[in-house]
């Protein structure tokens, strides 16, 4: 079966990276859309890519990760009323993984949250219109508030080397960066906040840079000290995230589903704290009943899922030789593993590990069946070392 091709537009009010022509520089091929901004998917060869990750040390560009600042006043009564995540527990300078929720529950957006100040806190934010509820949830309340996209744009540093490439940039003390925490650093004048924070499961970091006129001149010194290293340039990996039972807003998840149907995110929705949160009653009586769905992980059988094997849609789950009953979100071939991982929503009473599947894509079925999260590192030992 011959690969289709098709053509992809730049269109003027799609907009671009800080990074956009340095990624072009150093050979991006394809890009998406993410967060209204050029997100580069594809450079040459994402198992080379993945084998560079795990190995070494690359960088990518991710100034889609767009941030919502909110300052002011009323900043933590704000941030702490939105997140089902117990913020009093967050001291200025530590990161968070934290869910945004509606009054039913629902994933509004999935970001890292930074504290950079008591009354200062910034969203970087997965693909939705975020701003805009976090906007309306203040003036709704009327509360004292500044709320914008701050002019901010991530680059990713990841893999078992990016501590050599960050000391070399900003010195040892912020390379030390305990996971989860973050500080200011500059570079020959440009201004960044450092994260020891990632979307791989490796070692890594996020470089915050705060003047979005020198993209350039931050990319490549990023590069120059990653070469002794053999620094590699690639797009988000696939593979590794899942593998990792990291998650993507908008194709794992969405509105409609809430924490508590996911696999993972449960830990997260902290019922016992004293302070209400927007979700907070819905949640605890979901918590009561139980759910009648989960996100999960699930081996896939059949070739490795590459070039036309590749997840491109959202595959229908069917009982072996039966009735639909779910979907593929997720699913790509590890290198490491030597075998298909991804996700699947499927039924409460399939949800024990080893439960046998079938999904269908366009090329024929494959057998699949429920595993364990994440596939790699349960105790996330890897980015802390």
């Amino acid at each position: 079966m011959a690969s289709e091709s098709y053509t992809f537009y730049i269109q003027p009010w799609y907009r671009k990276s800080p990074y956009f022509e340095a990624t072009k520089r150093h050979g991006c091929k394809s890009w998406g859309l993410y967060n209204h901004m050029l997100l580069p998917t594809l450079y040459e060869d994402p198992v080379a890519e993945y084998w560079s990750l795990l190995r070494g040390v690359t960088v990518w560009d991710v100034a889609v990760e767009r941030c919502v600042e909110i300052a002011g006043p009323d900043a933590f009564e704000l941030t702490n009323l939105i997140t089902c995540r117990d913020l009093t527990t967050c001291d200025v300078w530590q990161c968070k993984y934290a869910l945004l929720t509606t009054d039913w529950g629902g994933i509004v957006n999935d970001p890292v949250l930074l504290r950079l100040a008591e009354d200062r806190f910034w969203l970087a934010l997965a693909d939705s219109d975020a701003l805009l509820y976090v906007a309306g949830v203040a003036a709704g309340r009327g509360l004292d508030v500044q709320i914008h996209e701050a002019d901010v744009a991530p680059l990713q540093v990841q893999g078992p080397r990016s501590k050599d490439v960050i000391a070399a940039l900003f010195g040892e003390a912020v390379a030390d960066l305990r996971y989860y925490w973050c500080c200011e650093a500059e570079v020959d004048g440009i201004p960044t906040v450092v994260s020891r924070t990632g979307w791989t499961g490796e070692v890594g970091y996020e470089i915050y840079l705060r003047d979005t006129a020198r993209g350039d001149d931050l990319f490549e010194k990023v590069m120059q000290a990653g070469e002794p290293h053999g620094i590699r340039v690639i797009a988000p990996s696939e593979a590794r995230r899942i593998e990792a039972g990291i998650f993507n807003y908008g194709s794992d998840m969405r509105v409609e589903d809430t924490p508590l149907h996911v696999t993972g995110l449960e830990r997260l929705v902290e019922l016992d704290q004293e302070q209400e949160f927007i979700g907070k009653a819905a949640l605890r009586r979901l918590a009561g009943t139980g759910v009648d769905r989960k996100l999960v992980g699930i081996e896939i059988g059949g070739a490795p899922m590459t070039d036309e094997g590749a997840l491109n849609d959202f595959w229908p789950v069917h009982e072996p030789g039966g009735r639909r009953i779910g979907r593929v979100t997720a699913g790509a071939w590890s290198p490491r593993l030597e075998k298909n991982v991804g996700y699947a929503w499927v039924p409460a009473t399939h949800l024990a590990g080893g439960t046998g599947l079938e999904v269908r894509e366009p090329l024929g079925p494959r057998p699949a069946t429920v595993e364990a999260l994440p596939f790699v590192d349960p105790k996330k030992e890897i980015p802390k070392s």
